[in-house]
Parts: structure tokens; sequence; C-alpha cells
């Protein structure tokens, strides 16, 4: 949040949204709060939105993430990764402390954030009809989703109206949608149009998802959910590589190549992840 406030938003004042499954302690308001100048916001995810939906079978569940977790997949066994990845999938827009924005920046605890910003990219997001923004894009573990994209087909068979012919298709898939190529961008870094998620496509994409169950039954993330709508959901235009924001989480790093960005930016290049074998980055520069 230091980061975020000296490399960006003490010169353009947003305010904060922080939302969690448990009430905030008065030291973590204190705290961030005394970070900015700007207005934070604290608000609780409703219980309905962080909890087993009635059709699941819960029995199942728990059995399948045993499963998974003595398999060593990573947060296999986890019921709160399972509840965050669906919240962030299908909810996090509808929460009342959001419903007076058109867009939103995700940010995620650990994070960094390397190069000084300039400009306001929710005006550049609204101002060139951008839907979605992202800086790190990788590959996802295929033994957390096995039946992800057999539902998107699903999907896309039962309502075409949705899928508009210039989409990002390719960059999900490299047999035009047969099967899924794993490519996803990473979700902890979005900058993105909330009436998007809000739209009518958007979210009978991810009711059609919550009934098959994957996010119980398998592991499926926010950021597969959200990379697969936005590239057959959206025009391709519509989605935006912020190469000049220098990003970082765990491991993973993207830096700006280009000499004029670096000279704004604390990050060595040459350690980007975009140039990794498990980067999707040279597949978005193809298309």
């Amino acid at each position: 949040m230091w980061q975020l406030e000296a490399r960006f938003n003490s010169k353009f004042n947003y305010p904060y949204v922080f939302l969690n499954d448990e009430p905030f302690t008065d030291e973590f308001m204190e705290l961030t709060s005394n970070l900015t100048t700007s207005e934070t916001k604290y608000g609780l995810i409703p219980k309905e939105h962080w909890s087993y939906p009635d059709w699941i079978d819960i029995p199942k569940a728990d059995q399948l993430r045993k499963k998974m977790g003595d398999e060593g997949i990573i947060y296999g066994d986890s019921l709160s990764y399972r509840h965050m990845c669906r919240f962030n999938s299908g909810f996090f827009f509808r929460h009342p402390l959001l419903d007076e924005y058109d867009y939103y920046w995700r940010v995620e605890p650990g994070v960094e954030f390397f190069c000084d910003m300039d400009y306001d990219p929710f005006l550049f997001m609204q101002r060139n009809n951008k839907k979605y923004g992202w800086t790190i894009a990788l590959i996802e573990y295929e033994s957390t989703i096995p039946s992800l994209w057999k539902t998107v087909r699903s999907f896309m068979q039962q309502y075409p109206q949705y899928i508009p012919k210039q989409n990002m298709m390719d960059f999900v898939s490299n047999n035009n949608g047969y099967s899924y190529n794993l490519c996803h961008f990473w979700s902890n870094f979005e900058i993105g149009d909330l009436n998007f998620f809000r739209s009518e496509s958007y979210l009978r994409f991810f009711d059609y998802l919550d009934k098959a169950g994957g996010f119980f039954y398998e592991r499926w993330g926010d950021a597969p959910v959200h990379s697969i709508a936005a590239s057959i959901l959206l025009d391709q235009d519509a989605i935006h590589f912020f190469d000049d924001i220098g990003y970082q989480h765990d491991s993973f790093m993207h830096c700006p190549r280009a000499r004029e960005l670096q000279k704004k930016c604390h990050c060595d290049s040459e350690e980007s992840f975009d140039l990794t074998d498990n980067s999707c980055y040279r597949r978005w520069i193809q298309l």
C-alpha cells in the first residue's frame, strides 16, 4: 500500500475499499488509514458469498478436497482458498461498497509496485473502451481445473449470443476452442471495468460455472475464470496489457523492458517473468 501510494495514488487520491470475511481489527483500520490521505472503507463479505451454496454435496466436496491435499496439489486441501476464489469470481463486484464505482484496481497483500505512474489508468480504460487490464500471464495448474474447459465449452454451445466474433479465444486455446492451453492473466493484479462483471453475459457465465460445482469439487481459481471470461466474452481490443506497471507477487515479477519506461522503475527487466517458459506473454505478443 505504501508503494502504491508513492508510485501512483498520492497523485490521484483514489479511495481504498477493504473487504474481508471477518471484521477488521481496529489496529488494521488505524494503520492502513494512516498510510494514505485518501478515503478508506472497510466491509464485511456477506455469509452467502463465503459459504457453500445449496447445491453442493458437502461430504463429496470434503472428500475430494482431502484427496487433492493428499496428492500435494497447491491449496488442494484448503476450503478458505476455495471460498476466496468463488468470491472473487462471482461476488466481489456485488458488494455494496463497490456500488458507486465503475472501475477497480485489485491490490493483494505482499505485492510490490516498481514504477512511477504519471497517468490515470481508470481514465485510460474509460477513454479507450478497455474492460480488463493485466501485467502477468502464466500457465495454470491443470490438476486444479480438470473439468473447467469442458464446462466452458458447454456454456459457449448453449449461449453463443454472448461470444463476440472478434474475441480473444486464441489466447486461451491453441485449437480454436477444442481444449484449454492453461494460459491465464494472474488476477492478483487487475484493473478492470466493474460493469463487465455486472453484465448479463458475465453473470450468466459465472452462474453456469458455479452450478457445475468446480469451485468446491475441484479447485477452480478466479484467475482462469476471469481470464477465460475476458477472452471469450469481450472483443479482443477490450483487453489491455499494462506493460508500464512494474509489479511482483510472490516470485513472479513483470518489469518493463523499454528504456523510457525503465527510467521510472526500480526493477531489473532481465529478471522479468515474461520471457520464461511458463509465461504466456509470448502468446499475447503473437496474437
